[in-house]
């Protein structure tokens, strides 16, 4: 037992560490995010397609079973990725990954919905650290500004995602995290489909290599390694867990992006931080 816990432990911390690539390249690429998204998706559905088909997983058969459940996921996660996008755009890394990860505290407000479990009354104490964090990151709100616009993007993001992992909690159960991402992303490339005809594909070319890493790393591997630990980790206890992801993302974006995030975030963001790490020892103890 003790050797399962540090495996699953294991796979949630390398899908953590390839994840959290993603805010730099969603900074540093050049393009609309919904072209990014697309791109990354196609990449990794082909990559895990080719998987899922060396592996003999039965694709047809597990889609029909968990259809409904699997175009739900699919597009709350292509809402999740593009919100996301927008938010590391328009306000940095620091502020997009630091708004995204309100979602562990939003997946312990949600979760009582989902399954048979009660909200603590330390969660309300929780929420009001985790606002008073948010309004650290821009405290300077404006509706105008395009840091207050990413940091309302990166919100509506994290809720996306949440919604997104409890959904696949509840309904399913025994479907592997390659397949599952392959299903999601093939949902992806089918709403993301009409950005080629919208957007100019001129300066697509030199990007190639960074979407590249995009789908191949961030995406295929990584979101794979962090459904799988869904397998062992509740839903809440993963989300916490993997909040360590925005201090891997902001160190990347300061050396190769010469990106330094000003104190006032880097406070708000630990307030949030520290919210949710405290969150996972509570658990863990519960």
């Amino acid at each position: 037992m003790k050797n399962q816990h540090y495996y699953y432990l294991t796979l949630l911390n390398l899908g953590t560490l390839c994840i959290s690539t993603s805010g730099p390249l969603g900074r540093f690429i050049p393009l609309p995010p919904p072209l990014i998204i697309w791109s990354r998706a196609l990449v990794a559905f082909l990559v895990l397609g080719a998987y899922c088909l060396w592996k003999k997983e039965r694709i047809k058969k597990e889609f029909i079973k968990n259809s409904t459940t699997l175009l739900w996921s699919g597009t709350l996660l292509t809402l999740h990725w593009v919100t996301y996008f927008f938010a590391l755009q328009w306000s940095g890394v620091a502020i997009g990954m630091l708004s995204l990860f309100t979602f562990p505290i939003l997946t312990v407000f949600l979760e009582p919905l989902f399954f048979k479990t009660k909200l603590h009354p330390i969660h309300l104490i929780f929420g009001v650290f985790i606002l008073i964090g948010i309004y650290l990151l821009v405290p300077a709100f404006d509706f105008e500004s395009e840091q207050s616009k990413g940091l309302l993007m990166g919100l509506f993001s994290a809720l996306t995602y949440a919604l997104r992992n409890l959904i696949l909690k509840k309904r399913i159960k025994k479907i592997n995290g390659s397949l599952l991402m392959f299903y999601q992303l093939g949902t992806t490339l089918l709403l993301l489909f009409p950005v080629l005809m919208l957007y100019p594909l001129d300066s697509f070319s030199p990007q190639i290599p960074y979407l590249m890493f995009l789908g191949l790393v961030t995406t295929a591997l990584g979101h794979t390694l962090f459904l799988n630990s869904l397998t062992y980790f509740t839903v809440s206890t993963a989300s916490i867990m993997n909040s360590i992801q925005p201090i891997f993302g902001i160190l990347i974006a300061f050396f190769f992006l010469n990106e330094i995030p000003p104190a006032s975030s880097l406070i708000g963001g630990g307030m949030i931080l520290t919210t949710v790490v405290i969150e996972s020892l509570r658990s863990r103890r519960a």
